[in-house]
This record gives C-alpha cells, structure tokens and sequence, in this order.
C-alpha cells in the first residue's frame, strides 16, 4: 500500500536527475514541495513520450483507464500489485504501454501498534520511509489519458498514473506486508521503452527493494490529516 508520500524536490532537479527533456514551460510553474501528497493529486512523472523521448509531466495520482465511463473511481486507483498488473482490465494496457517513474522524497506508512494480548482494533502509527542514501525514490508506475466521450472530441485529455506495488521487503515487513516498487537507475531505461514487452523481464524489475536501500523512522500523527502540510510532518520522533 502507498496511500501518501511526500514530492519535495524542484522540477528542474528531477529533470536532471532522470535526464529527462526540458519540461514545458509554464507547467510546473504552481510547484511548492508538497509534505502530503495524497490520492488525486496532480504529481511529477517521468514518462517517455510518443518519440521516446523521456520527459517530465504531471499526472493526477489515481488511474483512470481510457474506457472508463468517469472519472470517479480514481482514488480507488492509486496502486496496482505487481502479481496482476498484467491482467486486471484496469492495468493490464497500461502495463504493456504506459509505464512511468513517479519520483518521490519519501512515503508513509502506518505500523499497528498494540500491547498483548492484541485488541480487536489495533491503533496506527505512522511512519516515514525514505531511500538511506539520501536520493529520491524512483517509484515504478502506469499511466494514462481519458477525456469524457459525452463533451465531444473538443473535450480535455486528463493524464493520470498510479504507483506498483510488491511484497515488503525485510525492512518493511514489519510495518506493513506491500511496498511501492523502487526502481535503480540501470532499471529506469527498461521500465520506461514501451518496446521492452516481455513480462518476465518486466516482472523482474517488480520485486522488493534490498534491505539496505531503505531507511525508517517514526513521525508524529498530525500526517493522518491531509490538511496539514509543512516539514513538520518528516520530523523523526522517538517512540
């Protein structure tokens, strides 16, 4: 699971760091880190373009398949596992054409805490996971474009994406039992050209991320709102 992350760093700086085209001016010109990005909100991509060109764009988070009839059933779209990707109607075009890297600061993530013997409703505590190198996270995603049919073919294109997820990794199983793929540079190529189309090269690509990629710390509930929103919610607290 992969409900909120944070997006801190500039556009230009991702732009550099996954070597992508210049971005279009003017589209990233609102950008302001943002420590709570949640679902539908419009994020930075990375994607290859129609000439294989890689760029950056902005996607609103929550897939919208080109067949769907609305927009509506976005937020339940914001990640797709790894094990069906290629088979839920959902995902399954996407995955095959329209893959993307959503760059990320850092995730959170929720641990159920409790004393034993364990209650019946085990309260939450969050976490906040970041790469122990200090880089942002190249997070594997799919992508796509839908427009409403009933407004015409004048109607606006809205670009969406969600974020794949995998098993946990010995770092995470603790905490909780999917994590969002992690992708290395030498993967991102890969993961990107729609012309790599065999799964089982994609599928290797979608597996947990070493152990040491990753570091944890505890961070205070005032994240479990979405209305709060500074660098106060990745200050580490002890517990």
């Amino acid at each position: 699971m992969c409900g909120r992350f944070t997006s801190l760093t500039p556009p230009d700086e991702l732009a550099a760091i996954f070597a992508t085209a210049d971005p279009t001016p003017g589209l990233f010109d609102d950008f302001r880190p943002n420590y709570n990005v949640a679902p539908t909100t419009r994020v930075s991509a990375v994607a290859n373009d129609t000439e294989r060109t890689r760029r950056l764009g902005r996607f609103q988070w929550g897939l919208v398949p080109h067949w769907a009839k609305d927009s509506t059933g976005a937020a339940r779209l914001i990640n797709a596992r790894s094990e069906t990707v290629f088979e839920k109607p959902s995902f399954r075009s996407s995955a095959a054409s329209r893959r993307c890297i959503v760059p990320m600061d850092g995730f959170y993530e929720w641990r159920t805490v409790y004393a034993e013997p364990r209650p019946s409703k085990a309260p939450k505590e969050p976490v906040y996971v970041t790469r122990a190198d200090g880089r942002p996270l190249a997070v594997a995603g799919l992508w796509a474009s839908w427009r409403d049919a009933s407004l015409g073919e004048d109607a606006p294109w809205l670009h969406t994406c969600c974020v794949v997820t995998t098993e946990a990794n010995a770092t995470m199983a603790p905490i909780h039992d999917r994590m969002p793929v992690i992708l290395e540079p030498d993967d991102w190529s890969t993961w990107l050209d729609v012309a790599h189309t065999e799964r089982t090269e994609l599928a290797a690509l979608m597996v947990p991320a070493k152990e040491s990629v990753l570091r944890v710390v505890d961070v205070a509930p005032i994240v479990n709102s979405i209305r709060n929103n500074g660098p106060e919610l990745i200050e580490p607290i002890a517990r």
